[in-house]
Parts: structure tokens; C-alpha cells; sequence
């Protein structure tokens, strides 16, 4: 234990290191918002594979894997998809129209100070929600290593959260996600690689973990989910229209200085990504059905896995390599933790600055670069409170699950609104703000409603909405609501505030 404590604290150095390194060099908020947009293309892939690649890609995918089996496959292949999409669609038109924010790039497009109000409102509601997921695997993993309270321990990384934004902005956030994804790949090939070798073969693995599960199916068959027919099509909708649209994801095409090396970031970064959750996929999570769920020695007195499905990956690199690995895979998964928190910050001050704050003071006296610096600062120690917060009130949800909310989100907000203003030129000022605020109201109520927070968490015997994934009904709504408002605004004669 006394390994990973030493591990953990090289890996809060390193990151401070680089904060302090960032700090001197930020020189107001083009450093702060896009790295003074110096990143390159395969640099900033790097940066997006660590933003993307988060606690839910080896915490708790495989926790995830460990209760449905193959049927986890929906949550990262349909995700996928959607980044190979958004290199289609998305991140050249991205990459000319905005220069920080999502909100510049339908600014540019409808020159209305209204609809950057709603998209950050919108930015700032879906990093939240990824956020917290962040900060639940972070205060589960630091209780276990450190045995302290999880209270205590989403309060530490807060702490840490708020120093590497408020001072390294954008270019500490992106060496420290670089410096992360590398480590990250290196520890997940070699953990597969030992999981391979002790079962001697991959087919073993996969013999070894087949056990039968109480309900007489085999977690290697799909249908565990059992979510429905509306549940698996929306799941999957927000999975690709989310991910398309994720502004963590996004803002990180204008940190590179042109549009050529945008693609070639989503190229490099959609290669690691695959690469790296095929390995979750096919190795380390049968190798944990194999070796860990059922395994007395990684059970507390429930005969539940110690410390939660999303410790699962933890334990397995416990039993493949002893306290030495077991520390070296809890600092990976920490650093992964910080670097992710340290991006979704980001999303959420510069929009917070940026396009809530900044749009909303009068024309005549628009805000100074340093005022604006300020409350890019003051908006991350917020936002570090809040995710505290919530994280507590979160902290028994699967990561995985978590982070799907978000998506579902997304795709309910940020995607109509960045397709509508790049495609159709209709679109007005009044019908883009109609599509923000009717995806961000329906979708985030739908959720409240949902089994997994009407049940779960506020305890009522049934849900009000039958499904936990809403994109499927929240999505053509806003799509919908960016039409009619249109519509009846060109007949009012009201379309050349568009252009």
C-alpha cells in the first residue's frame, strides 16, 4: 500500500509541475481558453484520446462488463461511431466558424448574444454531469488506496481540480491529458498482455471466465440489458449524437492552429481510443469475470467486490501483479481522473467567461480580457465545489452510467443546435435559443424522472418516465422547436438576424 501512496504522489507532482509550467507561459485568456492554439495535430490527438478515455474506459466499463457482459459493447462502440462521424461533419466547419467556445460558432453564424447564452448554459449542464462521474471514481479510488472517507477524498480532488485550471487554463489541461493517454495505453496493453499470459491463451480467458450468473445466462450472450426496444435505440442515438457533440471534446479542435491539423487530431485520437477500449473489451474484462467478481479475497463482509463495481480493474491488476501493479494501475487511473476533470473545468469556466458572463454585459462596454480571466478562475473554484457536491449525493452509480446521462444530454442540445447552425440556413436567433433551452429542459427533466434518479436516488417506488435514455424523444424536440420558432420568425420577416 505504502507503493501507491508514492505513486500517487509522483503523479500529483507531475501534474503540478506542469500547472506551474503552464502558469508561466499562459498570457491571458487565448492561453486560457485554446493553448494559444499552438497544439498539434497529433499532440491534440493524444489530448482527445485522454479527455475521451476517462474513469469509465478502464473503471467502470468493466465494472459495467461484469454485471451485463457483452451488452456493454452498446456504450462504447455506438460512441465511437459518433467521433467517426463528427471527422465527416463536424470538426471542419467547427474548426472555421468558432475560436473558444461552442457558443462562437453559432455566434458567428446568427450574431446573437442570446444564443451564446443558451449553448453555455448547455455546455456548463453536460461537463457538470461528466464531472461528477469523474469525481465518484476518483473519491472510490483514493479510499481505497488511502483508506479515507469519500467525502474527504472528492474534496482532495477538487482541491487539485481547481489548481490546475484556475492557474495552468487550457495548456496545463492538454500536456497533462498528452503525458495521461500515453500512460494510459502503455498500462491497459500491459495489463491485457499479463491477463493473457496467465490464462495461457486468449480462448482460455475466455473459458475461465464463462461462470454461470443467477439469471442462467452466460454474460458472453447479448440481451442482459434487457432495456427495451425505445431504451436500446435512444441509448445508441445518444451515444453517436452525444459524442459528436460533447464540448469538452470539441473545444479541443481550436487548440490547433488549422483545420487540416483538427482532422488529423480526430484521426490519431479515434485510433487510440479503438485500440484501447478493444483491449477493455475483449481481454480485461473477461479476465476480471475470471479472477475477481466471486473471488472471497476481493469481498467485504456483503459478498459484494470491495469498494464497488468501478474498483473491479484495480483488483485484477492486485491479483495479475501484486501491491507493485495494484499501485502503478491506481496511479494511472488517478491521473486519468485528473487530467478528464481538468479538461470538463475548463469546458465549464470558459463558457461560464466566456459566452454566459461575456454575453450578457451591455454591448456598449463589452468585458476586459483580465475580467474575463478572472471569472474563467472564479467559475472553476465553482464548479469544483458543486461537482463535490454532487459526487457525494452520486457516489454509488456505476461511472459508465453516469457519463451516458451526459451524452443523452448532448444529444439533445449541443448536437441540434451545432447542426442547425453549420446546415440550415433558416435557422434564427429565436429558433436556436427555442432548441437550447427545449432540449436542456426536456432532457435534464426527463433524466430527474427516469428509474435511475426517481428511484435510486429520491426513493419513489416508480418512475415517472420509463426509460433512463430520453434523446430518443428530447432530440427531435429540439429539432422540432428550431423549426416552428423559425418558421414564424421568417414570416415575421425576422431572418436577417441570421446573417
Amino acid at each position: 500500500m505504502s507503493a501507491s501512496i508514492g505513486y500517487f504522489f509522483v503523479t500529483i507532482a507531475i501534474t503540478l509541475a506542469i500547472t506551474f509550467w503552464a502558469a508561466r507561459r499562459n498570457t491571458g485568456r487565448a492561453s486560457f481558453y485554446a493553448a494559444e492554439g499552438r497544439i498539434s495535430g497529433t499532440q491534440n490527438g493524444f489530448a482527445i484520446a485522454g479527455d475521451y478515455m476517462s474513469a469509465g474506459t478502464i473503471l467502470g466499463i468493466v465494472g459495467l462488463y461484469t454485471m451485463v457482459g457483452v451488452d456493454v459493447s452498446l456504450y462504447f462502440i455506438a460512441p465511437l461511431g459518433g467521433l467517426c462521424l463528427g471527422l465527416a461533419i463536424l470538426v471542419g466547419p467547427l474548426r472555421r466558424m468558432g475560436k473558444y467556445t461552442l457558443g462562437d460558432v453559432v455566434q458567428s453564424r446568427l450574431r446573437n448574444p442570446r444564443t451564446r447564452v443558451v449553448l453555455g448554459a448547455c455546455t456548463i449542464t453536460i461537463s457538470l454531469i461528466n464531472l461528477v462521474a469523474q469525481m465518484v471514481g476518483a473519491g472510490g479510488l483514493i479510499s481505497i488506496v488511502f483508506g479515507l472517507e469519500f467525502n474527504l477524498a472528492v474534496i482532495t480532488v477538487g482541491a487539485l481540480m481547481t489548481l490546475y485550471v484556475a492557474f495552468g487554463g487550457m495548456l496545463a489541461a492538454t500536456w497533462v491529458q498528452i503525458i495521461k493517454a500515453a500512460v494510459l495505453v502503455g498500462a491497459v496493453v500491459l495489463l491485457a498482455l499479463l491477463c493473457i499470459i496467465k490464462a495461457g491463451s486468449l480462448g482460455e480467458l475466455y473459458t475461465l471466465g464463462d461462470r454461470p450468473q443467477s439469471s442462467g445466462r452466460s454474460l458472453y450472450e447479448f440481451g442482459a440489458l434487457n432495456h427495451g426496444l425505445f431504451s436500446s435505440i435512444s441509448l445508441a442515438v445518444a451515444s453517436v449524437a452525444g459524442m459528436m457533440s460533447m464540448p469538452h471534446l470539441l473545444i479541443r479542435f481550436f487548440t490547433v492552429p488549422d483545420e487540416t491539423q483538427a482532422k488529423r487530431s480526430l484521426l490519431v485520437g479515434t485510433l487510440l481510443i479503438g485500440g484501447t477500449m478493444g483491449l477493455v473489451f475483449l481481454v480485461v474484462s473477461p479476465a476480471s469475470l475470471a479472477w475477481v467478481t466471486g473471488n472471497p479475497a476481493y469481498q467485504d463482509a456483503s459478498g459484494a467486490v470491495s469498494g464497488g463495481s468501478n474498483m473491479i480493474t484495480l483488483h485484477l491488476a492486485r491479483e495479475l501483479g501484486g501491491d507493485v501493479f495494484f499501485g502503478v494501475m491506481s496511479a494511472v487511473a488517478f491521473s486519468t481522473i485528473l487530467a478528464v476533470v481538468a479538461g470538463l473545468t475548463v469546458a465549464i469556466s470558459s463558457a461560464t467567461s466566456h459566452d454566459v458572463f461575456a454575453a450578457l454585459r451591455n454591448a456598449d462596454s463589452p468585458m476586459s480580457e483580465r475580467l474575463e480571466v478572472g471569472i474563467f478562475r472564479l467559475a472553476a473554484l465553482v464548479t469544483s465545489a458543486a461537482a463535490v457536491g454532487l459526487a457525494i449525493v452520486f457516489q454509488h452509480e456505476n461511472l459508465t452510467f453516469l457519463i451516458v446521462m451526459g451524452l443523452n444530454v448532448a444529444a439533445s442540445t449541443t448536437f441540434p443546435l451545432l447542426m442547425l447552425a453549420i446546415y440550415w440556413r433558416g435557422l434564427t436567433a429565436a429558433g436556436a435559443v427555442a432548441a437550447g433551452v427545449v432540449g436542456l429542459v426536456s432532457s435534464v427533466g426527463l433524466i430527474v424522472l427516469s428509474p435511475a434518479f426517481w428511484v435510486k436516488v429520491l426513493g419513489y417506488p416508480e418512475a415517472v418516465f420509463p426509460s433512463d435514455y430520453p434523446a430518443l424523444l428530447c432530440m427531435p424536440l429540439a429539432f422540432a422547436a428550431a423549426w416552428l420558432v423559425s418558421r414564424l420568425g421568417a414570416r415575421s420577416g425576422q431572418v436577417a438576424e441570421s446573417y
